[in-house]
């Protein structure tokens, strides 16, 4: 099943797409917005695997509310101007619908989406960071470290990527058997767990202390 919302200031639009969205079966339409701050406020706490997003807006541009998405969404962009379409498929968008467009249009563009129901089957992790999509291979990472709003992954050539999430959010893109959290403001790989001196992992250069909440978790993993 597919979980959605949509945003656009024009109540009619959404109605269409509320209309729409009813009769196609693996498509879940959670909610609809025509402000953009609450439909961030939502995003932020109830992640989806997809947006229905018109362009022309009058607070912000829907392309810059896009990158600011701080979860893997994918993206239909609904707008009535063409003269978006290059940029909007530059943002890796599944589709671009100009209004007015017809049911099986909408529907040829959400058989676009294609959802793994299992994190445990995807082997990299995609989030947005400078206004770019990163593709990073799981096995790439060292460890993600928990930085207020922002999270930072760290990757195993030394470099990083900081970006906009909250490490549950991170988390919940993650492959469960693949990594784990070992302190509010740590996640690493599993594999890479070799060695554990007086509460603190050491993974490289780097000394990870394990958190009171989740000693109990990375014992299970090291007695295994």
């Amino acid at each position: 099943m597919i979980k959605a919302i949509a945003l656009d200031d024009e109540i009619l639009a959404l109605k269409i797409i509320e209309n729409y969205a009813e009769k196609i079966e693996n498509l879940s339409l959670e909610k609809v917005f025509n402000i953009q701050s609450d439909a961030q406020k939502h995003l932020n706490k109830f992640p989806v695997d997809l947006i229905f997003l018109d362009i022309e807006m009058p607070s912000k541009n829907g392309m810059d509310f896009y990158k600011n998405i701080p979860q893997n969404t994918k993206v239909i962009f609904t707008t009535a101007y063409s003269e978006y379409a290059v940029d909007a498929f530059s943002l890796n968008a599944v589709d671009y619908l100009l209004k007015p467009f017809s049911f099986e249009r909408f529907k040829s563009a959400v058989e676009k989406v294609k959802i793994n129901p299992e994190n445990d089957s995807i082997k990299h992790l995609s989030i947005r960071a400078d206004y770019k999509l990163h593709k990073i291979n799981f096995d790439d990472i060292q460890l993600i470290e928990g930085l207020d709003d922002y999270i930072q992954i760290h990757l195993k050539d030394q470099s990083k990527i900081t970006a906009r999430s909250s490490m549950k959010n991170i988390m919940e893109k993650l492959s469960e058997k693949d990594f784990i959290r070992v302190h509010r403001s740590y996640i690493v790989p599993v594999g890479d767990i070799k060695t554990i001196v007086n509460r603190n992992i050491h993974i490289e250069d780097f000394i990870i202390p394990i958190g009171e909440t989740y000693k109990y978790e990375v014992m299970k993993i090291i007695s295994k």
